[in-house]
């Protein structure tokens, strides 16, 4: 089956009037009921990501995770280029069936309502999680930036612990962001990984990989 036709969104109308509606399940809900037919990428596309998502998971054949998958291209756009074990997590019902359909004629890609802070995986069972955009989305909080809410960084952090938890020995947590490190870096921090962060800018404004490697076990 060919994929449907798809246009990036341009929509200023499904904006929010407070960011921190973008932490909330029923917000995305009615974005992607008006976007029916729309896809949408938060800061880079494929393209961008490619050398450095390609430095950093190296080979294709892994069990890849995406967070909160929304209706970006990544997923099918890493699919095309090899990465054919992809599993697309979002707690929007809405978005997993629209692009379920969409990409019935990739089938090693499967579309799984879930909520990335409570996650129905097992442990140790991905070899790459990916979010762009996701915990971010989860960080838009009314309070300062330099001393967030508890209840911004509990929701961020049962994302990161998660991942965390999924992740098998040696694998490897991506998040792209626009968050510098100053603000970012204190929650991805973990005993279980090493963190490890590359800055893209192709002239313009700066945005950033933050790459989480899992320890492998300690030898008996």
């Amino acid at each position: 089956m060919s994929p449907k036709s798809t246009t990036a969104s341009t929509d200023l109308s499904v904006l929010p009037e407070d960011n921190t509606a973008y932490g909330t399940k029923e917000y995305w809900q009615q974005r992607y009921m008006q976007e029916e037919a729309a896809t949408f990428d938060w800061f880079k596309t494929y393209r961008d990501l490619e050398p450095l998502l390609s430095k950093h998971i190296g080979s294709k054949d892994v069990r890849i995770l995406m967070l909160g998958c929304g209706n970006s291209t990544l997923s099918s756009d890493m699919y095309d280029d090899g990465y054919q074990s992809i599993i697309n997590v979002d707690y929007s019902d809405v978005v997993i069936e629209q692009m379920r359909q969409r990409t019935q004629h990739q089938s090693g890609m499967t579309w799984e309502v879930m909520d990335v802070r409570a996650l129905d995986l097992g442990d140790g069972s991905v070899d790459v999680a990916i979010d762009k955009g996701t915990l971010d989305a989860l960080m838009c909080d009314k309070g300062d930036v330099w001393e967030p809410s508890a209840e911004m960084c509990e929701n961020v952090g049962r994302e990161v612990n998660e991942v965390d938890r999924v992740l098998t020995a040696g694998g490897k947590f991506i998040w792209i962001t626009f968050g510098q490190p100053h603000f970012r870096r204190r929650h991805l921090e973990r005993p279980s990984w090493e963190l490890q962060i590359e800055r893209l800018n192709d002239g313009g404004f700066d945005y950033f990989m933050y790459i989480a490697t899992k320890k492998l076990a300690a030898a008996p």
